[in-house]
């Protein structure tokens, strides 16, 4: 369940580091059309979001998996 946990972090740390820089183009991703209808402050929020959550999950649950099986290999 953690590695899970941690690609979908990866995924939306990724998305919202997509959407930061399209941004600047005048281009918006499809899944996240929708961040900027409660203003240019709001949508920022949700970008900033997006990649600290993100961040978390993916550092919080990306090693987890990996260091039960080597102290079951070591044992």
């Amino acid at each position: 369940m953690g590695k899970n946990l941690s690609s979908l972090g990866g995924f939306m740390a990724l998305i919202g580091i997509v959407s930061c820089v399209l941004y600047f183009a005048n281009v918006q991703l499809r899944i996240l059309f929708w961040v900027d209808n409660w203003g240019p402050a709001v949508g920022w929020a949700i970008r900033g979001g997006l990649i600290v959550g993100g961040a978390a999950l993916f550092f919080l649950f990306g090693g987890g998996d990996d260091d039960k099986k080597k102290k079951k290999k070591k044992e």
